[in-house]
């Protein structure tokens, strides 16, 4: 087996080191991740095919009597699912692919949560990767909001290349809400709002080289 992750805009190298396991600080639950490291591009060397590869997810083990891992295909939504007892566990994904992935330990009744992350899992002959998919920060899915005239919505975005060029914003009453400010560089803008109305609203997040990526739709009630 052999792996690495890298912060690099070019196709996968030969990954002949693992890189320094650097485990995240401040976690919601106490259980630290390890690798795939957060918002890296992964360059993967284990059952390496064109559209597959085998990812040795890994996190710090905190004495629980066994782990959940759940990864996310951030293109397909599709959810992988698995337990273990170890504190590593390999994983088949598909290549030139966003996931995110988080683990909750289980020790008798108690569980804890780690905090999630995303990662880019390389692709061969890939040069350029679109931004992950916008994070909704504000206001929550279906979220119930008090009487007021404006909201501001909020997300943050993030990208292996490093060159996000700006965000369009979809919002509106429609399920399909149209466009209402494009190429912005702040991850936040406000709304105008009436009361009584359900809102729907998206973030497109683009690169210099004209990759995308969408957040998916979200909703609120403004009471």
């Amino acid at each position: 087996m052999v792996f690495g992750c890298s912060k690099s805009s070019t196709d996968e190298g030969n990954g002949e080191e693992n890189p320094e396991l650097v485990g995240n600080e401040g976690t919601d639950g106490g259980v630290k991740l390890y690798f795939p490291q957060e918002n890296m591009l992964c360059n993967i060397g284990s059952n390496v095919t064109p559209t597959e590869s085998t990812v040795y997810f890994e996190w710090e083990a905190n004495g629980s009597d066994n782990y959940k891992i759940t990864i996310e295909n951030l293109l397909t939504g599709n959810v992988i699912q698995e337990e273990t007892s170890a504190d590593i566990i390999p994983i088949v994904l598909q290549r030139a692919t966003p996931y995110k992935w988080f683990i909750v330990s289980v020790k008798g009744s108690k569980t804890e949560r780690s905090p999630t992350w995303q990662f880019y899992n390389s692709g061969p002959g890939v040069q350029s990767y679109a931004p992950f998919p916008a994070v909704i920060v504000a206001p929550n899915m279906a979220e119930n909001l008090a009487a007021t005239s404006s909201v501001t919505l909020q997300w943050t975005g993030s990208d292996v290349d490093d060159d996000i060029a700006g965000y369009d914003v979809y919002f509106g009453t429609s399920a399909n809400p149209n466009i209402k400010v494009s190429d912005i560089t702040a991850t936040q803008t406000n709304v105008p709002v009436t009361s009584g109305n359900i809102y729907y609203w998206k973030v497109i997040t683009k690169d210099s080289l004209g990759n995308t990526s969408d957040s998916g739709t979200y909703q609120f009630i403004v009471q």
